[in-house]
């Protein structure tokens, strides 16, 4: 039997975590068995979540598999996106540089900031009387 052959990288945003399999094929793209413009409604998050294959030009080149749980759909559009671009360095290393350009290898850091004891919120103050 033939060998699979497919690229693994794990993308994670928020608390948005990715699993992303690239296997070579026609741009069939499938995100928790559902298609792309099903999963992923409006065109910001279609348009992150496709960023590292246009810019690598390998739209066409791949069938690309994910599997996402936790956060948002933004969020999990942003796991996907470091996710496919992971995958893509697996698959050629070469191709960090121009992703690296566009800011697509670093894992955005940014998350929910905690709830801080004595205070309605993270940043929010219990409302202040003077008298």
């Amino acid at each position: 039997m033939a060998e699979l052959v497919q690229y693994y990288g794990t993308g994670r945003r928020k608390s948005a975590v990715a699993r992303v399999f690239l296997r070579p094929g026609s741009g069939e793209f499938k995100v928790n068995g559902k298609g792309f413009t099903e999963y992923f409604v409006t065109e910001a998050q279609r348009s992150e979540a496709k960023r590292p294959l246009l810019s690598s030009d390998t739209l066409a080149a791949f069938n690309v598999l994910c599997n996402v749980s936790g956060g948002g759909v933004n969020g999990q559009a942003g796991a996907v996106s470091l996710g496919i671009a992971r995958a893509l360095m697996v698959f050629n290393g070469e191709l960090r540089g121009k992703l690296k350009a566009e800011g697509l290898v670093t894992r955005d850091a940014r998350g929910k900031e905690r709830k801080k004891y004595g205070q309605k919120g993270a940043r929010k103050r219990f409302q202040f009387s003077k008298r």
